[in-house]
């Protein structure tokens, strides 16, 4: 008897991406590469539980095609706007219920960093959200292996979680601190794609000062 197909496997690479920077890229790529995923779907989140006050940031619209130019020329990676809504919070187990409802026969890898599996006790369902997907965490320079690895057996430990630890190159950045750069003026090159540098430059995102970008 032969066996049936085999499932197709999708990362999830969520997130502000306000704005999508180089870090972001790599992590999907890497992700793409260790787990021998089909895609990546970039997913900008509209109203994140966690960031509700969002005053001087780059609209939705604008984010969206932020993401968009980073990620164009990739075949593998591809725009999702299944959290861009205005129907309020979106939180990832509903996300995870949707996507895994419509596509049986498709195997989600999540993925995060450290920080945010360190804080997965908080999440909204974990147990859900366990059961609904495969979890990828990034390693942080700033997070020793020894924590990590605590933190992955917890999670395991407390909901069943499948989650796989991911090796790559570790750009320590944050969007906040682009957005303090740009407002004053400073370089951003080679931490965003050309085309996100232009596209903030067109729309004079995130700027109170002239400088480049």
């Amino acid at each position: 008897m032969s066996a049936g197909p085999a499932a197709r496997r999708v990362g999830i690479m969520g997130g502000t991406f306000d704005p999508i920077h180089t870090g972001h890229l790599i992590l999907g790529e890497s992700a793409w590469d260790q787990f021998s995923l089909d895609k990546v779907l970039f997913m900008p989140s509209g109203n994140p539980p966690h960031k509700k006050l969002r005053e001087g940031r780059a609209s939705n619209e604008q984010r969206v095609e932020m993401v968009r130019r980073a990620i164009s020329g990739n075949d593998h990676f591809e725009l999702s706007l299944e959290e861009m809504h205005d129907e309020g919070y979106t939180y990832t187990r509903q996300t995870l219920e949707k996507l895994t409802a419509a596509n049986p026969g498709t195997k989600y890898f999540f993925i995060m960093g450290a920080d945010s599996l360190l804080a997965f006790d908080t999440w909204r369902n974990p147990e859900i959200i366990s059961r609904l997907c495969v979890l990828v965490a990034a390693v942080r320079d700033h997070l020793s292996d020894s924590a990590l690895d605590d933190a992955i057996e917890s999670a395991r430990r407390k909901y069943g979680a499948d989650i796989r630890k991911l090796t790559t190159p570790n750009i320590d950045i944050s969007s906040s601190r682009i957005r303090e750069w740009i407002s004053q003026g400073k370089s951003c090159r080679y931490y965003l794609p050309d085309g996100v540098i232009d596209y903030i430059r067109e729309q004079n995102i995130y700027r109170t000062s002239d400088g480049p970008a």
